[in-house]
């Protein structure tokens, strides 16, 4: 009998474990330089930083612009969240309760945004937008970010929805519930890990996006990411770096929210 070395498994792994953390290191390493730059107190992006200092949060925190297009996004994205989650979660279940044979062509049309090119989607909604008069308003702005957030709200919720066992719901039915009080009662209870799960993305998606919100939104709509671009643009300011790293930080603390959540879960 020849007994499995768990040593040469190890080594075979090996080649993964080195590629998984290229990959890694590749994606964070941008945030390990932009983070201690928006500590700098020089005038210019000045890495690794001479002198450090809060100057350039102190200058985003003091600066009106900057306050009213980061009111704009929290806003947008929370307004998203509204939106985006509970029509993403309803078009899943639909899908689920329907069956696949009789919904085929559903998934494709709500996954059509994560496949069709962003800048296509900009154009595409700034077009629409240009004859609803919805251009530059709040309104305007959480549809678009609604569209972008629905099909990952969709993902995440139909991946619950087919670990979870149905023929709860319709025992509930059977004793009298209605549909929706058995969806309510029954499995909205037993899925609010990937719901929530899914509003924190549809949030991210939202607070992120820069291609969409460079079409329909600005002036006092303008968000954060649109008014970075356009900061960007005229001139190289260090509170660019400080605003990122805000971002990072609510990104992160969004993420490790959702952790939590469900290690009190299980």
């Amino acid at each position: 009998m020849s007994g499995h070395d768990p040593h040469a498994g190890h080594a075979g792994r090996l080649w993964r474990y080195v590629l998984s953390g290229c990959v890694l290191a590749f994606l964070v390493l941008p945030t390990l330089i932009v983070v201690p730059m928006s500590f700098s107190a020089s005038q210019y992006l000045e890495f690794p930083p001479q002198h450090w200092s809060l100057r350039w949060y102190a200058a985003y925190a003091g600066s009106a612009e900057w306050r009213r297009a980061t009111a704009t996004s929290l806003k947008a994205a929370g307004l998203t969240v509204l939106v985006a989650t509970p029509l993403g979660t309803l078009a899943a279940y639909g899908l689920i309760a329907a069956g696949v044979r009789r919904a085929r062509a559903v998934p494709a049309l709500l996954l059509a945004p994560l496949v069709v090119p962003v800048i296509l989607v900009g154009i595409g909604v700034f077009y629409v937008y240009v004859r609803l008069g919805l251009v530059n308003t709040l309104a305007g702005l959480v549809a678009a970010h609604s569209m972008l957030a629905l099909p990952l709200v969709f993902l995440v919720a139909k991946s619950a929805l087919e670990g979870f066992d149905l023929t709860q719901e319709t025992v509930a039915r059977s004793l009298g519930a209605t549909r929706l009080r058995a969806f309510l009662l029954v499995t909205l209870p037993q899925i609010r890990f990937a719901i929530a799960t899914a509003g924190v993305l549809a949030f991210l998606t939202s607070f992120d996006e820069v291609v969409v919100a460079m079409f329909v939104s600005g002036g006092d709509n303008a968000t954060l990411t649109r008014a970075m671009f356009d900061a960007l643009r005229d001139q190289i300011d260090p509170t660019i770096a400080a605003i990122s790293t805000v971002m990072v930080a609510v990104s992160s603390l969004l993420v490790l929210l959702v952790q939590a959540l469900g290690r009190a879960r299980r």
